[in-house]
């Protein structure tokens, strides 16, 4: 796995998508994370096919702070199992990698 990611999540309310990355970047496992408007997903939850409103999170972080970062949307998520999906980093522009690496010291 490649130092840098991308996890993605999503949360009931724009209220909790705020709270979610204010404390992530604040606590430094985050350097950012892009809230997404709402989105409508439909999911199978306890054997029902379940429709809801969500609001999408974009996530970035390194590849060291990843244990930390899922404890922490664990303990701050609304959800019994939050979404919680890493995606790998192939490439990125140099001085944005740097700058993730300054917000994440």
């Amino acid at each position: 796995m490649g130092p840098y990611l991308v996890v993605l999540t999503t949360v009931s309310s724009i209220e909790e998508a705020k709270n979610l990355a204010r404390t992530l970047v604040e606590e430094r496992l985050a350097a950012c994370v892009n809230i997404g408007g709402s989105v409508e997903s439909v999911y199978r939850w306890q054997g029902m096919i379940e429709e809801a409103v969500e609001i999408p999170l974009m996530i970035k972080t390194r590849v060291e702070k990843l244990e930390e970062l899922e404890v922490a949307v664990r303990r701050l998520h609304s959800y019994d199992i939050p979404e919680f999906l890493v995606l790998t980093v192939n490439q990125g522009s140099a001085a944005y990698l740097k700058w993730i690496d300054e917000s994440l010291e």
